[in-house]
């Protein structure tokens, strides 16, 4: 079963391809630090000093680039809480009836027979057919 495009929610990683190319922003502190430390060693071409910026440029550039990484943990970590809650709410629904609008906008109603995880996603089986659960569009007792 394929996701669907307009599914949000989730660990992206779980559904990338293996064999990504970097990207310039895929850099580590590691490696932002050799190019600033190669920066301020190279003499600057208007013969002022080091490499074209001042300690407290690199300094801030240093802190804007820490931050853009805590950023970067902070969604991953949000993205995977909303999956394990995406996960919860999949298996609570096991035995309710609910209805459902599929691609065709048709509406099936049926019990939720079993939960299935599809990368990390939860998708929930209605009638022995599975659907994810951005189909649902009522649940009942």
């Amino acid at each position: 079963m394929n996701i669907p495009t307009q599914m949000t929610i989730g660990s992206m990683d779980k559904i990338a391809p293996e064999a990504e190319t970097k990207q310039n922003s895929d850099l580590n502190m590691e490696q932002f630090l050799q190019i600033i430390s190669s920066a301020m060693s190279m003499p600057s071409l208007e013969g002022g000093g080091s490499g074209g910026g001042s300690e407290t440029d690199y300094i801030g550039q240093m802190v804007q680039f820490g931050m853009l990484n805590q950023m970067q943990d902070l969604t991953d970590t949000m993205q995977t809480t909303m999956l394990m809650t995406q996960q919860q709410q999949a298996v609570s629904m096991v035995g309710k009836n609910v209805k459902l609008k599929t691609q065709e906008d048709q509406l099936v109603e049926g019990v939720v027979e079993k939960v299935r995880f599809d990368s990390g996603y939860a998708t929930i089986q209605v009638n022995g057919e599975p659907y994810s659960l951005n189909t649902i569009v009522e649940v009942g007792a």
